[in-house]
């Protein structure tokens, strides 16, 4: 308050209750700010609840994008007659029988000490100790770099650094970090050393993929590892179909779509089976149905929901009198048909339901939804909800899942769109009108249309205020005159009593 605060009276002269009469003017001159209050409570409630429509929309509109996908129409499922053979199939992969025989395995070199690398087998070398210090059958030659050349990517030389303070296992742990495509490892029951590579395949045919260059005694003397020891890498042949002979660096392979995966070598050929997974499609769809009826229901409902005028949203000072439950009772009303009638909901949904009804020109078995057993519910009540023949949306996948694929997703404009494009078209455009009215979570008040008005009403409720400020100040200026003049004359009865008496 300002400086007129301090020259407030308070009814000491009068014995009225100047507190009182000022707050219960003060209570009247309130009344258009609560309307100004209420209306900013309404708008805000408006703009959450849109904002809450078009998180369902988008929710919704995440399984269209996943329903214009093949592979959610063309979802396959495989099986194999051996063990050794496993297979997994991509949408565009041909239903059918594939016979694969694994002849031979995909392997990784390997290089593994001849004998144990420690002088004394009771007493064995410590791979945490210095290199200098350690009691090796071989000797120990330190040299100041090891030098190795691998065949992966074609013939490359590699270096790894020798320190003094370097430990066995600190230096089998530089050749193993270093991007060379080989890992070493010291073994402490065998009391050997495992150098191999990371990848199996053979890729230098006829030689060793390890060559040890350069100063090697640390490799051959002190690891006992010969060049003449390494197991080489092996590819993985097998023979597809019974017609061809092929061969892997790895024991995978895809082929048409099919991806096979070698375990161990096979009794024969194995057959794999690749056929549609209908049940995940059928998963699919239906989740795709639940989301949309879901929606449907809830924007009919908001679109329909009763507005209780009278139940205005409660200021402050009406909540302090109000028990908890009374104030939830009361908002529950209050809330009620905050998007009652709004025709960009109303028209969204006319648009979604126009899209999933309307034909589809696209040339494949299936042009509409009741073809393959989904259609509207018979029930008014129900505003549209889908309602789905699951056994004939099964036979239809088993019969012409790509046909399906079609009458969903069908990429073109005009009369052959796909039933998911168009719903997307329809989502996105009553997103879009839904953002220009109520905004993002990060937009600003400028942004949008009603924060636009609620920013208005944000200034007019301050400039209310201060104009109240200034109201209560005047009623205590009165209120102050008055009680000063009654005083004055209280004094001046009291004083010519005083002489009267004497």
């Amino acid at each position: 308050m300002n400086s007129v605060n301090s020259m407030r009276i308070g009814g000491l002269a009068s014995g009225m209750d100047i507190d009182q009469i000022v707050s219960d003017l003060m209570e009247a001159e309130r009344i258009p700010l609560n309307k100004m209050e209420q209306d900013k409570a309404w708008m805000t409630w408006q703009r959450d609840a849109f904002r809450d429509v078009s998180k369902s929309l988008s929710e919704l509109d995440d399984l269209v994008r996943d329903m214009r996908l093949q592979k959610t129409y063309s979802t396959k499922e495989t099986s194999s007659s051996q063990s050794g053979v496993t297979a997994t199939a991509s949408a565009s992969a041909s239903s059918g029988t594939y016979t694969m025989e694994v002849t031979q395995l995909a392997t990784a070199a390997i290089n593994v000490s001849s004998t144990g690398i420690s002088a004394d087998s009771t007493a064995k070398i410590d791979p945490l100790g210095k290199l200098s210090e350690q009691n090796f059958a071989g000797g120990v030659t330190v040299p100041d770099t090891l030098e190795f050349t691998t065949y992966h990517n074609g013939e490359e030389t590699h270096q790894i650094a020798i320190e003094a303070g370097d430990t066995l296992s600190s230096v089998l742990t530089k050749v193993t970090d270093q991007d060379n495509g080989v890992r070493a490892f010291y073994d402490v029951q065998t009391d050997k050393v495992v150098l191999e590579r990371t990848e199996a395949g053979d890729y230098n045919p006829g030689g060793e993929e390890i060559v040890f260059n350069g100063n090697s005694g640390f490799f051959t003397d002190t690891l006992q590892l010969t060049q003449a020891g390494e197991q080489n890498g092996t590819d993985a042949t097998f023979i597809y179909n019974g017609a061809v002979e092929l061969t892997s660096k790895t024991n995978s392979t895809t082929l048409n779509g099919v991806t096979f995966n070698f375990l161990e070598e096979t009794t024969g050929a194995a057959q794999v089976t690749v056929s549609n997974d209908v049940d995940a499609s059928v998963d699919k769809i239906m989740a795709f149905v639940d989301k949309y009826n879901e929606v449907i229901e809830k924007v009919n409902g908001s679109l329909n929901e009763p507005r209780y005028r009278d139940y205005k949203p409660l200021t402050e000072a009406q909540k302090k009198d109000m028990s908890e439950k009374e104030i939830e009772l009361w908002e529950e009303k209050a809330k009620s048909g905050l998007l009652k009638g709004e025709s960009m909901l109303s028209s969204g949904l006319f648009d979604m339901r126009q899209g999933l009804y309307a034909q589809v020109d696209n040339g494949s078995q299936f042009s509409h939804l009741s073809e393959i057993g989904i259609k509207t519910s018979s029930n008014y009540l129900d505003a549209g909800k889908l309602i789905v023949n699951e056994d004939k949306l099964r036979d239809a996948l088993k019969e012409d899942s790509d046909s399906v694929y079609q009458l969903f997703s069908n990429d073109t404009e005009g009369a052959g769109r796909g039933i998911m494009h168009r719903m997307d078209d329809a989502i996105n455009s009553t997103m879009r009108s839904i953002e220009e009215r109520a905004g993002r979570g990060l937009q600003t008040l400028e942004q949008y249309t009603l924060g636009k008005r609620l920013k208005d009403v944000d200034n007019q409720i301050d400039r209310f205020q201060d104009k109240l400020t200034q109201i209560e100040d005047r009623y205590w200026r009165q209120f102050t005159a008055m009680e000063k003049a009654i005083q004055r004359m209280n004094e001046q009865s009291s004083y010519l009593m005083q002489q009267f008496n004497g």
